[in-house]
């Protein structure tokens, strides 16, 4: 009987869901963890195909993750879209752009980590996040805000450039600045050309609403009775020819 408590036991704490605080406050949710050599392996699922490598020194202490049940998708897409919308106010950049970024990066997953050891919604490296003020990774607010920064600043030191921005967000800026523009990886390529495709799209859609809306204003005002319309022949003619 003993023998079973044991294997019971091991079962359970092998897929409940730890945290691992790191040296710089930020915590990584995983399920199971490993250590090879000087790094520990964080597995952020209960097979062993997503996982972090993280650098023993980094980590302070593991802890249970006693968070509640993760939160409905319609609630994690309103807590994303506040975001988005507070860090575009903060810098300045299109709401679209932040959220093709996200798309790009996580699929609008706050507690994405990728095998290198990004996180959160903008997939922000440790060390980065530590450097633009980000304590959590894995809050939406937080993530978005400190990757909308970084945008930002990218997007400064390239007077502008979108594609240059977005690939040194992806592969560095020094890679930017080797190559003079879009290094030649695959994956960068790919990434930018993605989140422009994505950008793009939704900007097309908006112009058309626009239009459409437009359309039916005019419509619906020249269809009015004669003794309520009072524009002359030319704002017709502006109006309805564009």
């Amino acid at each position: 009987m003993a023998q079973l408590v044991v294997v019971i036991a091991f079962a359970v704490s092998a897929y409940a869901s730890d945290l691992a605080v790191l040296q710089n406050g930020s915590t990584i949710k995983h399920q199971h963890r490993e250590v090879i050599g000087n790094v520990t392996r964080l597995y952020t699922s209960s097979t062993n195909e997503e996982y972090v490598d993280i650098p023993t020194s980094q980590i302070d202490h593991f802890e249970s993750d006693l968070a509640p049940v993760a939160r409905s998708s319609a609630e994690n897409i309103s807590n994303i879209d506040l975001a988005v919308s507070h860090a575009s106010d903060q810098t300045q950049l299109d709401p679209d752009l932040i959220a093709s970024v996200i798309h790009a990066e996580s699929g609008f997953n706050p507690h994405a980590v990728s095998r290198k050891g990004a996180q959160g919604l903008m997939q922000l490296m440790p060390q980065t996040a530590s450097t633009l003020g980000v304590t959590n990774p894995f809050d939406p607010t937080a993530n978005v805000e400190g990757g909308s920064k970084y945008l930002r600043e990218l997007l400064d030191r390239y007077n502008s450039n979108l594609v240059k921005a977005l690939a040194a967000y992806n592969a560095g800026p020094q890679r930017v600045e080797q190559y003079n523009g879009v290094p030649p990886y695959r994956e960068t390529q790919a990434y930018v050309a993605r989140i422009v495709r994505d950008f793009n799209r939704k900007k097309l859609a908006e112009q058309k609403t626009a239009k459409m809306a437009a359309h039916r204003s005019a419509v619906k005002t020249l269809t009015k009775p004669a003794s309520t319309v009072s524009v002359t022949s030319a704002e017709i003619s502006s109006t309805t020819h564009p």
